[in-house]
């Protein structure tokens, strides 16, 4: 079946992706803002509980979201 926090962690991931490339109003910012910090708390939950090679996978994932984070305006 799966390590279902890992899995769901990499789901948060691609809808705050989603979201963030989407996002045109404040309104879509704040929410994408949001997704990206509930992102990190699913990344940080699925990290203990992971093999090593989810761990790489999860750590690629945690750059991927300091980049969307990064790409946000009210972060620049």
């Amino acid at each position: 079946m799966g390590n279902r926090l890992f899995q769901q962690a990499r789901s948060r991931v691609e809808q705050a992706e989603i979201m963030v490339k989407e996002a045109t109003t404040p309104e879509q910012l704040a929410n994408a803002s949001e997704e990206i910090s509930k992102a990190r708390n699913d990344l940080s939950s699925a990290f203990a509980n992971s093999t090593i090679a989810e761990q790489r996978q999860l750590a690629q994932l945690q750059e991927q979201i300091d980049q969307l984070e990064g790409s946000l305006p009210e972060y620049r």
